[in-house]
């Protein structure tokens, strides 16, 4: 019989550990959880604070682990190496011993990697403390080319790979780096990496920032400009020599420019000396003029290319970082509807002292990212503007407020800030209903068009009842949106459901001038039926109870009786007792019960007249 010890390894997890005591056992506790058949493979890299102790209790009471000593090589490069070099697993899973997995990360990874091939797996990464990519994770991929996806964004090497292939292309992490060095590791794994699979609907990686900031990238000086831009030479090179010119190179390159070089132009600039922002202009420029192709510069946001053209004056990078970090101040002063305008006023402004500065509204669709500007007219920091929201596509659009000075546009949610007051204003039917409201979460301002998320109210009611042959009854009524707003070109049809079955009859329903409309239906099934008027304002389709006012119970007739074959028919309108909806209840019965009943209400009339 196999125990698990014999079973081959799938999953090889590599931790190097250095004064990780206080983390330790989260971390062990999440890795020996994982159920898939692994070895974990602990590199204690001359730890003095009790992490040595308590992996060696840990490695003598789980097989699973392997645990090997060295002295400190002060960083993670070398303890890593040293683990890939013991490890026996199909795939290697990096994991630093502060950080934590979800409950069903290697499983999940693991199964994706048999069942695609993959060479590379990456899963879901979560910040703690910490930012976290996550344009890579918004869906489960079984395959994410490098060049057609943002996977390469992720250099970090928490990732499941596979080991054969680390071998076979002698990929290694370079020791010469302090920091850095799992970004050489994963270009070169991405270079070499025929398959890249991605694990989106699980939080696979807990990414953990330590609160005495004692890890490599919390001390102070890990990414000092120059020295970062030194180090990414190494693995940009790195990539170059594997992928030849094109797009698929001009796609990588877009990475490295706009989060390893062109970014130490933005905040880290400001914290340098004149000598010290005049040799990282100088490292920039140089990398621009080495590597820099039309392609990759195509490829860059605005605020890039504002750098690039800016490397000769080093005083207007400087500003344009200050404008770039400067605060952002913005106050909603005034909202509320001009006809199918939503008039929105506030203030915007830069912290500090600026000229030239103009500010904007924005509107962005939330899940298309779609976007329109507002015109405003604005004096200082005051503005106002018209939202034309007749002219907006359905969907939910975000307001943003806008502060551009030195050619770099700021752009911030806007309306959390707000002055007391400010109410949320009723829907509007225009083309489409509009709702404006103020999002749960932070406060800011949205429109929805079309009730994609906003509840819109509305009210159907009850004017006439009219029985035709046989169950046929024609509905005619009111309907209104938001506040009051006139709907009955919205209408598309009365649906009766009844209540047990939850069966459902369409009857097509029709305006009759801005705020009727009617609708015919045959009732001819046995049943509780309640009436709801179905209109599409623009998004989702939405229904409203078709009511009875309670001063009006003459609108409901008495109802009508009819003869199919040998049985008899009878539907009798009614308002329920909640919310007084229209409900018809349609009974059939035989000839038998019709005398029975007949002979019944005779005795009655009979003990009456006595």
């Amino acid at each position: 019989m196999k125990t698990e010890s014999d079973r081959p390894v799938d999953v090889s997890i590599v931790v190097p550990v250095h004064n990780c005591r206080p983390y330790l056992d989260r971390c062990l506790a999440s890795l020996l959880k994982q159920a898939v058949s692994k070895e974990i493979v602990i590199v204690d890299d001359g730890s003095t604070d009790g992490s040595r102790d308590l992996l060696a209790d840990y490695a003598a009471r789980f097989p699973e682990i392997r645990l090997y000593h060295q002295p400190a090589s002060g960083g993670a490069a070398r303890p890593r190496n040293r683990a890939i070099a013991h490890s026996s697993g199909r795939y290697v899973f990096f994991c630093d011993a502060d950080d934590h997995l979800g409950p069903e990360a290697l499983p999940r990874m693991l199964a994706m990697a048999d069942r695609n091939g993959s060479d590379i797996v990456l899963g879901k990464i979560v910040g703690h403390g910490r930012r976290v990519p996550s344009s890579m994770f918004r869906e489960n991929r079984d395959r994410a080319p490098l060049g057609e996806t943002t996977v390469y964004n992720v250099l970090t090497c928490f990732k499941l790979f596979r080991r054969e292939m680390l071998t076979r292309n002698h990929i290694r992490f370079d020791e010469s780096l302090r920091v850095g060095e799992d970004i050489v590791f994963s270009v070169h794994a991405y270079c070499h990496a025929e398959t890249i699979s991605v694990v989106a609907d699980h939080d696979c990686y807990h990414l953990v920032a330590r609160p005495d900031g004692t890890s490599v990238m919390q001390e102070p000086g890990s990414r000092d400009p120059l020295s970062w831009l030194r180090m990414i030479r190494t693995p940009v090179e790195l990539m170059m020599r594997h992928v030849p010119a094109g797009p698929l190179r001009d796609h990588l390159l877009r990475r490295h420019f706009r989060f390893d070089i062109l970014a130490q132009l933005a905040a880290p600039l400001l914290s340098l000396d004149a000598a010290a922002r005049h040799a990282v202009i100088r490292e920039v420029a140089d990398m621009c003029a080495g590597w820099l192709t039309d392609g990759a510069l195509e490829r860059l946001r605005p605020i890039d290319r504002l750098r690039i053209a800016a490397l000769g004056d080093p005083e207007r990078l400087v500003r344009i970082a200050q404008v770039e970090t400067a605060g952002l101040r913005h106050h909603l002063t005034g909202l509320a509807w001009a006809g199918d305008r939503l008039e929105v006023s506030g203030r915007a402004a830069l912290t500090g002292s600026w000229n030239g500065v103009a500010v904007g509204l924005l509107l962005r669709e939330r899940f298309t990212a779609a976007e329109r500007r507002v015109p405003v007219t604005s004096v200082a920091d005051v503005f106002a503007g018209g939202v034309q929201v007749s002219r907006l596509p359905p969907g939910v659009w975000d307001v943003h407020v806008v502060v551009a000075c030195e050619g770099v546009r700021r752009v911030a949610r806007f309306g959390a800030r707000r002055d007391p007051g400010i109410a949320r204003p009723a829907p509007r039917l225009v083309n489409a209903v509009a709702a404006p409201y103020f999002t749960r979460q932070y406060g800011n301002l949205s429109i929805d068009v079309g009730g994609h998320v906003v509840t819109v109210r509305g009210a159907a009611r009850l004017a006439r009842l009219t029985w035709g042959g046989k169950g046929v009854l024609t509905v005619e009524g009111t309907v209104s949106v938001g506040a009051g707003c006139p709907a009955a070109r919205c209408v598309r049809h009365l649906v009766w459901r009844e209540r047990s079955s939850g069966h459902e009859r369409r009857a097509p329903a029709s305006a009759v001038g801005e705020a009727a409309f009617t609708a015919t239906a045959t009732l001819d099934a046995p049943g509780v039926w309640e009436a709801d008027l179905e209109l599409t304002l623009g998004g989702p389709p939405v229904r409203y109870p078709v009511q009875i006012a309670e001063a009006e119970p003459g609108r409901l007739g008495a109802g009508a009786v009819w003869w199919r074959g040998r049985r008899r028919w009878t539907a009798r309108p009614r308002a329920s007792k909640v919310r007084r909806r229209l409900v018809v209840t349609v009974l059939a019965t035989g000839p038998r019960a019709v005398v029975r009943r007949s002979m019944r209400m005779g005795r009655r009339r009979a003990r009456t007249e006595r």
